[in-house]
């Protein structure tokens, strides 16, 4: 009964356990390290799994050295490529049994760091939402007296001429009333009806193709993702707003080959904030340009912040506004030629947030 207890406790562990050789050869493995790495242990046996030992060589050299110092090593936000060609994040412990055997145990934290970047974009775009809100009503209570100030004095202007001043100075105030309403994005709660996100996706590509026909673009579909709850016209905006950036950034760059893509699937339990959705749709735009610089990473959705020197930083504001009200959010994963964007929205909605998000936006 005691033989046959510890095989059966490792196989029954959610932890993933992998028993290599002195020459990093896989001896043994669990069902979790199995359901981890995508392989079999069948099909590995005896050999090198790639996704230890990695591409770059680094945990491979902390493996050996784990071994030959006869120490035991822990590494922590590992990143490994698996077999399929994804990435997992994982910590890792490599103990030494022998001069010829070495214990691993892999745990995935892709879930935990996704949901603690996902919290921090969600607290981040409130407190955006919060400093906009007020600068937007320090600007436009005296642009409003401003603006009437002037219509009063061009009545009183004895030379007609000298009203062109005054037609310059209401101008200039509703242009500032415009900015800061765009910086306020959608004045209005999003309407509540099944949309095709692929017929949104259609339409986003035939604005892009009307601008430009440098970019190639390409398809990614799960032709099965059922219809989201949502407002077509804003989820137009917010994915062509973050589509014409990426067209915008390859096509400033001079990108060889500029090529975007559109990939949709359906995705894991999401939890923005308080709210929880079992099921949500995720739409991926990529493009292969230059990347976002690392310095604009973190302030990437805030308005006003732009890589570009024509750009006016609202774009991804707005869109990322878009997607809150529909209890989405958006992220972003950036590197010299990938970036990729994920519209992340619900499948169904939260009515008790619908009713309490009217009235947002001043």
């Amino acid at each position: 009964m005691v033989e046959g207890f510890f095989p059966r406790l490792l196989e029954h562990l959610t932890t993933a356990v992998v028993l290599l050789d002195e020459e990093l050869r896989v001896r043994w493995m669990n069902p979790a390290a199995e359901a981890l790495t995508g392989l079999s242990f069948a099909r590995v046996v005896n050999t090198r799994l790639e996704c230890l030992t990695g591409h770059d060589g680094q945990v491979g050299k902390v493996l050996r050295k784990a071994i030959d110092d006869q120490h035991p090593f822990t590494q922590r936000e590992a990143a490994l490529t698996l077999a399929s060609g994804d990435e997992i994040t994982v910590d890792y412990t490599a103990t030494p049994l022998s001069s010829h055997e070495l214990l691993i145990e892999l745990d995935p934290i892709d879930l935990l760091l996704r949901i603690a970047r996902e919290e921090a974009l969600l607290a981040r775009q409130e407190m955006i939402k919060v400093l906009t809100r007020g600068l937007a009503h320090e600007i436009k209570n005296p642009l409003g007296g401003i603006r009437g100030a002037a219509q009063l004095l061009e009545r009183d202007l004895p030379d007609p001429e000298l009203t062109e001043f005054t037609h310059i100075i209401v101008e200039e105030a509703d242009r500032l009333r415009d900015l800061v309403d765009r910086m306020l994005g959608p004045n209005t709660l999003p309407r509540h009806e099944a949309v095709n996100i692929h017929e949104v996706l259609g339409r986003v590509e035939r604005l892009l193709r009307a601008e430009t026909d440098s970019v190639r673009v390409v398809h990614d579909y799960d032709p099965s993702l059922p219809d989201v709850a949502g407002d077509s016209a804003q989820l137009i905006q917010a994915v062509l707003n973050v589509a014409r950036n990426a067209v915008q950034a390859m096509t400033e760059s001079n990108t060889e080959s500029p090529c975007l893509t559109f990939k949709t699937r359906a995705g894991r339990r999401f939890n923005p904030g308080a709210e929880r959705h079992r099921q949500m749709c995720e739409i991926s735009i990529i493009d292969n340009g230059p990347g976002i610089p690392v310095q604009l990473r973190e302030s990437l959705f805030y308005p006003m912040i732009s890589g570009r020197a024509s750009g006016s930083g609202l774009g991804l504001s707005i869109a990322q506004s878009i997607l809150h009200q529909h209890q989405g959010l958006i992220e972003c994963d950036s590197r010299p030629g990938r970036t990729e964007f994920r519209l992340v929205v619900p499948w169904a909605l939260s009515q008790r947030r619908i009713t309490t998000t009217a009235g947002d936006n001043p």
